[in-house]
């Protein structure tokens, strides 16, 4: 401490005294040796556990990775100070293809490449000065952290809840393995970029659809995470409510099965649309060589339905007849490519009249398209029509209006027309989707959709034609992937006893870690000797599955295993005093798959006896992007070259406007992109390790907070680090400059005169602000600008009297520890300097807002004649509105505005402003 109070007293009034690498490393050395962060479950405190999304180990942090994981560092720190028994760990999600490409690339294993890369990446952590607990970190790739998923892929097997078939996937023929409709672009894979190919291959799930009902009600538990991530849970469950109806089938056995959430649009089916999977198309198929040539083109191309949703409409007639259900009338069955096999029956009854999609593919094949549902807003218009010109006959005017039925009215041309209107709409622009009242339907006339519904799905039951179901968008969980560097799947294949789980008492199946590759090929499917075993039921030989887990089996339980190091099973009893967790933070873009992957988990773990909680996580905060200007020249081939920002020197006028820009090594002219999300193929990554060793790690910490609200995009400038550094600096100055006469008193409310009553109301002030910034509203930007302000204050005041210095050290004191969870290195050595004994700053107790120094003796109200500003004046606090008046017009400025003139009216708004309305 000593060392920190010789070098404040020696740099007082020098702004380069602040050397964040020399106090960074101090700081960080004693929290090592102090083993600070380490926490065990204490009964007598309430918990608080704050999770970061763990990083994927490629080798580098970026500064997505710097921002997401210092908003938790900073909550964690500042729940410590309320005297919570925080847990912040930190591990690795490792396992995957980028590893194993990056392998085949760099000619070595990915085990060796996986653990180089967690090694520099952990240092660059522990530079930054995160508080993790360390002692809990675990790599994914590890078999004692694997064994225990494949623990519970085993128990799932026997349960029913994992299972084997055949389904049809997005293969990748470049990497050769299935990828995830998300992992699908523009028809491509996401890292290959290769044509993606429909194939139907085994795969092993999870039944998630089991968890279906409880995964959207359990959405209505969560107010503390975004509204957008669960709109976009529930769309992805996507519970619908409908009839699956039968088709008969000219010459077939069995019906042609159709489920729709639009029973009321039925009577406008005009074909049925089919996969080209079906078995209908199948057999079509059989005997019409041009369909079978259709049927192999569709296996190309993602599976997707946002694919499927913006491609080209295709299809062709497979010469099958269905039977109408309520009109018997023949219509044509199509194979089409926007019918999937895996969602539904792998049928849809088609109603280009009032479905887009079925709209674009009738007017590509000629295919009639009829009105059924005619606008509530068109219904009204008619019958307003009919009213008025059918002079009181009492039949229905809007059925004759319709040309429904035979009732006894006139002609009414206006009306017709109007109908005739909408129908042309529907056959030539675009299809009505929306729900209304039907017509030509016959006996369901008139009837809106609700009535409809009830109506055909009486009927259909009673004729054993159809049944009312719940149908889901969501499908169970692939979990196979056919690459190497993954879990192993815990099975074994026996001719006689077929798939059996791998005993307990044999996992974990470890994955061989010294390996060569011969291309893609998985080195596990490449190797007889691994696949090699014995059954455990017959004792015959077997040979163990070849296919590894999706990585998000890893990520979906990882937060869990954090509660419970070293334990003998997946978690222990310590998972219930730590679990769910208070807060999660990550990225928006996990929204669907990880995230719900991770809520079901959670509930298999529930349901096995694990946990006790429904939920993993209370709170979610989804942090924006990392985003930066892009520079770039035009290649001779039209191309463009990226150039990094940190290679660029930015041109500025006189009024400090970007007016051009020049590379930094040849001095030339670049050109100026747009600004966008930081990335490898736009070449505007900034390097966190380089503004670290340049800056400091607090002061990339501080700009990370000020830049943006957390939810939004933060825009990077190395001219806002610049401003974070001097800040530091300043802060750095003015305690160093105040401790230099370590003599102070205590602050004595009574004695304060109105300056050192201003400021100390100033402090208390930002103390409720910033206490109310980081603990609920997470606003760490306003916060920190409050802090700046108060700065400022403090550089203005400069009474050196007792009572001055007592608010003074008081002011520094305070903003030293609320500065403590965003900038921790520079604030343990700030405490030092204020006189404390070395300590973790987290064990010291947050400022606490003293209600007394908030009372004003005086307020400021601004005065308006005829609304416009003339001046201010101090009133005291209690003053009465006819006070406030009299101060107000006898203020010289007012007084000579108004002179020669009459008031006419004066509004007093006690506490803010004095209006005179003057002529």
């Amino acid at each position: 401490m000593q060392d920190i109070q010789d070098q404040g007293n020696q740099d007082q009034g020098n702004e380069q005294g602040y050397q964040p690498q020399t106090l960074e490393t101090a700081a960080q050395t004693y929290w090592r040796d102090q083993r600070a962060y380490e926490v065990k479950e204490d009964a007598s405190r309430p918990k608080f556990y704050c999770l970061s999304m763990l990083p994927y180990p490629s080798g580098a942090l970026h500064m997505g990775h710097v921002r997401n994981y210092t908003i938790g560092d900073v909550i964690s720190r500042y729940q410590r100070m309320q005297g919570k028994n925080v847990l912040q760990p930190m591990g690795w999600d490792a396992f995957g293809l980028p590893a194993e490409n990056a392998a085949i690339k760099n000619k070595t294993a990915p085990a060796k490449w996986t653990y180089q890369n967690i090694e520099h990446m952990r240092a660059q952590l522990q530079r930054m000065g995160f508080a993790y607990d360390w002692t809990r970190e675990f790599a994914t790739c590890r078999p004692d952290y694997y064994r225990w998923e494949q623990l519970m892929f085993t128990r799932l097997m026997k349960k029913g809840m994992a299972y084997r078939k055949n389904a049809v996937v997005n293969w990748d023929p470049v990497d050769q393995t299935v990828l995830a409709n998300e992992q699908v672009v523009d028809g491509r894979g996401w890292r290959s970029g290769a044509l993606v190919e429909k194939r139907e291959i085994p795969q092993w799930f999870l039944k998630i659809t089991d968890y279906a009902q409880e995964l959207l009600d359990g959405l209505d538990t969560l107010p503390g995470w975004p509204d957008a991530v669960k709109t976009m849970q529930r769309n992805w469950i996507g519970r619908s409510e409908g009839l699956e109806i039968h088709f008969d089938v000219e010459g077939e056995s069995e019906p042609l099965t159709v489920f729709t959430t639009r029973p009321d649009t039925l009577m406008g089916v005009t074909f049925v649309s089919i996969a080209g999977e079906h078995p209908l198309a199948l057999k079509a198929a059989q005997g019409n060589a041009k369909l079978a040539a259709f049927l192999e083109e569709l296996k190309h191309g993602g599976v997707s339905e946002a694919e499927l949703e913006t491609q080209e409409k295709r299809g062709m007639d497979t010469g099958i007849e269905a039977v109408h259900p309520l009109t018997g009338e023949k219509i044509p069955v199509f194979v089409a490519n926007f019918v999937l096999m895996g969602y539904g029956t792998g049928a849809v009854m088609a109603v280009p009249g009032h479905d887009q999609r079925d709209w674009e593919f009738a007017k590509k094949y000629s295919l009639p398209i009829k009105m059924v549902v005619v606008d509530r807003a068109v219904l009204d218009a008619v019958a307003e029509i009919n009213h008025d010109l059918s002079k009181g006959v009492g039949s229905d005017p809007l059925r004759a209006a319709l040309g429904v039925g035979s009732v006894d009215v006139y002609n009414i041309p206006a009306a017709v027309q109007l109908i005739e209107d909408f129908e042309k709409s529907i056959q030539e622009d675009s299809a009505f989707t929306e729900r209304g009242y039907l017509v030509n339907s016959g006996e369901f006339d008139g009837m809106d959709y609700g009535q409809a519904f009830e109506a055909m799905a009486a009927r259909f039951e009673r004729e054993h034609k159809g049944v009312r179901r719940v149908n889901w968008r969501l499908r169970d969980w692939g979990v196979s992937r056919q690459r190497y560097w993954g879990c192993p799947i815990p099975v074994i294949y026996c001719a006689t006893c077929d798939a059996v789980p791998v005993p307990e008492d044999q996992l974990p199946v470890v994955l061989p870690e010294d390996v060569a590759f011969s291309g893609v090929q998985s080195p596990i499917k490449a190797d007889p000797e691994w696949r090699k075993t014995t059954c455990p039921q017959c004792g015959g030989p077997a040979e163990r599955e070849t296919d590894t887990f999706d990585t998000f089996m890893e990520s979906s339980w990882y937060y869990a295993r954090y509660t419970s190091p070293g334990a003998h099973d997946q978690v222990d009893e310590r998972a219930n005093y730590w679990l769910p967790v208070d807060q999660y933070i990550g990225g928006i873009e996990h929204a669907i798959l990880h995230l719900l992957y991770f809520r079901f988990y959670h509930k298999l773990m529930r349901d096995a006896g694990l946990v006790h909680s429904d939920e993993p996580a209370t709170n979610l905060l989804c942090q924006g992007m990392v985003i930066a200007e892009t520079f770039y020249r035009d290649s001779a081939d039209g191309s463009k070259d990226w150039i990094n920002p940190a290679d660029v020197e930015i041109e500025r006028d006189d009024k400090a406007r970007v007016i051009g820009a020049r590379s930094k090594h040849d001095g030339q002219p670049v050109k100026i992109g747009g600004t966008e999300k930081m990335s490898k193929s736009k070449n505007n990554g900034i390097d966190p390790q380089a503004m670290v060793d340049k800056y400091g790690a607090d002061t990339v910490r501080l700009f990370s907070m000020f830049a943006a609200p957390p939810e939004q995009s933060l825009e990077w400038s190395e001219a806002g680090v610049e401003g974070m550094a001097r800040f530091l600096r300043r802060f750095w100055r003015e305690v160093t400059t105040h401790a230099a006469n370590p003599d102070h008193p205590v602050v004595d409310p009574s004695v304060l005169d109105a300056g050192q009553k201003t400021l100390r109301r100033q402090v208390h002030e930002t103390i409720q602000k910033v206490s109310d910034d980081f603990g609920r509203r997470h606003s760490f930007n306003t916060a920190i600008a409050a802090l700046m302000e108060l700065l400022n204050a403090l550089n203005k005041f400069n009474d050196q009297s007792d009572q001055g210095r007592a608010v003074r050290h008081e002011a520094l004191e305070a903003m030293v520890l609320l500065l403590n969870p965003v900038v921790p290195h520079v604030s343990h050595a700030l405490w030092q300097v204020l006189g404390h004994p070395q300590s973790v700053l987290e064990d010291q107790p947050w400022p606490q807002v003293d209600g007394a120094a908030l009372v004003r003796d005086s307020l400021t109200l601004a005065v308006q004649v005829n609304g416009k500003l003339r001046g201010t004046i101090e009133v005291a606090a209690n003053a009465s509105k006819e006070e406030a008046e009299a101060l107000a017009r006898a203020h010289p400025p007012v007084a000579a505005f108004l002179e020669g003139q009459t008031v006419r009216k004066v509004i007093v708004v006690p506490g803010k402003i004095v209006n005179i309305v003057a002529g």
